[in-house]
């Protein structure tokens, strides 16, 4: 893409935000720097020779003024409950695409019921969760996929070395524990379950290095949401490394340092997705580092697919519904390493 397309960034400042503003500025885009606070806004607008346009999802005529122009926005201020509705409101108004980076299961399923038909009636895009968690995962299952119209059952175990939250991590997960009375969901049976129990502990088997490691089942995140919302699998489960869910629940783990020349911290990752059907099993792998930074990159390819007509669906839409798969991944080869396995007996 030429720099003569700007990408509005609420949310520019934040430690996603900033990831995803150098990530776009590396591609080419004109990043447009908005946000809550002016001044940390100022600043960065400073730092990096860019436009600053401050907004508050309370004021929709700010909202306006930061996506005037704009190709497309991006949101990556959380909490999402708070901040996705004004922000797809605004991008309905200007005519413009829509991709956040929402962890929070509530509020990629708000975003899908209320916005769904406005989406697909004014011809954009919407795409909730083009991030590490619910759009990673989803790319990977429907690559798993492949030419299956159905499954029995999804698994997505996130193996992480250490997940040390940021701010806004902490802040969303918060808001969700709120708006779902302390209770655990999950996907079973074609729909989000609410459930007061503890979830099991398990052994999974992760592909080397990691091999097999204590999990937490049922440790649900966006991909609850952003897969079955256009695969017909009624049974998706997500784990997550022991160690890791450690670190997110210890309210002392201090927030990601960065370890590198571009800002990311040391943690490493993989993510192992497994699809199910009858006796046959198919296997999806990705691996890489930092969370939060690998984030930028799928957004971005995201928006620069977007905005050269690369998509497959309109409306409200998750990354594998309204992208090819495959060659999405395969995109991002130099931050993630893809392995797509061919179906074996399960």
């Amino acid at each position: 893409m030429g720099s003569a397309h700007t990408v509005a960034v609420f949310g520019a400042y934040g430690h996603t935000g900033r990831f995803v503003v150098a990530e776009l500025r590396e591609r080419g885009f004109v990043p447009v720097l908005s946000g809550r606070d002016a001044g940390k806004l100022e600043t960065m607008a400073r730092e990096h020779g860019l436009e600053a346009r401050p907004a508050s999802v309370d004021d929709p005529a700010s909202l306006d003024r930061a996506l005037a122009g704009a190709s497309a926005v991006v949101n990556s201020a959380g909490p999402f409950a708070t901040t996705a509705a004004p922000v797809i409101e605004a991008a309905l108004r200007a005519g413009i695409p829509y991709v956040d980076v929402a962890a929070e299961i509530e509020a990629n399923a708000d975003t899908f019921a209320r916005f769904a038909d406005r989406a697909r009636a004014a011809g954009t895009v919407v795409v909730p969760a083009m991030a590490f968690y619910g759009g990673l995962g989803d790319l990977l299952a429907t690559a798993a996929m492949g030419d299956w119209t159905a499954a029995d059952e999804a698994h997505i175990a996130y193996g992480l070395n250490s997940w040390h939250p940021t701010a806004g991590t902490r802040a969303a997960g918060a808001v969700s524990r709120r708006r779902r009375d302390g209770r655990r969901v999950r996907y079973a049976n074609g729909r989000l379950e609410y459930r007061d129990d503890a979830p099991p502990t398990l052994e999974w088997d992760f592909p080397a290095p990691l091999g097999r490691r204590d999990v937490i089942g049922e440790f649900s995140m966006a991909d609850v949401v952003t897969v079955p919302s256009h695969l017909s699998i009624p049974e998706v489960r997500t784990y997550m490394t022991v160690e890791a869910a450690r670190d997110l629940s210890a309210p002392d783990t201090p927030a990601p340092s960065p370890a590198d020349e571009r800002g990311r911290s040391a943690q490493t990752f993989l993510v192992d997705v497994v699809v199910r059907s009858g006796g046959i099993e198919r296997r999806a792998v990705a691996s890489g580092r930092d969370i939060y930074a690998v984030t930028a990159p799928l957004v971005v390819e995201a928006v620069d697919r977007i905005l050269t007509g690369r998509t497959q669906a309109t409306g409200v839409a998750s990354a594998g519904e309204v992208f090819d798969a495959a060659g999405f991944l395969r995109a991002l080869s130099p931050h993630i390493s893809v392995d797509l396995r061919e179906g074996v007996s399960a």
